[in-house]
């Protein structure tokens, strides 16, 4: 059974900074895609990043240049740092493992107070 935990949300002020981890107990952790998503209420789940096995990053455009992506694939480990926050980015945001799957994780919740 493939297990995926997000943690590192939480409350910070316009303009502030977090990081992001998810773990994720799989085999061969570096053949997958891995990706954020996020879901504000009211509203329907979007891609924030995803970054491939290799190099290739992508980003949403209300995120770039703001958000960056990253991976340790000897800790099964994909991060998603995130500064210059805005009110707007508040949402739960989840970790997804793979293009065609379906494992998800239990969502993170980040607050941005103005």
């Amino acid at each position: 059974q493939v297990q995926v935990v997000e943690s590192g949300g939480g409350v910070v002020q316009a303009g502030g900074s977090l990081r992001l981890s998810c773990t994720a107990s799989i085999n061969l952790f570096n053949s997958y895609w891995m990706a954020w998503y996020r879901q504000a209420p009211g509203k329907q789940r979007e891609l924030v990043a995803e970054i491939a096995p290799t190099v290739t990053k992508n980003y949403a455009p209300f995120v770039k240049g703001r958000f960056t992506i990253f991976r340790d694939n000897a800790k099964n480990t994909v991060y998603l740092q995130m500064n210059s926050l805005k009110t707007e980015d508040t949402a739960v945001y989840y970790c997804k493992v793979g293009r065609s799957t379906d494992y998800w994780g239990q969502g993170t919740q980040v607050t941005v107070s103005s």
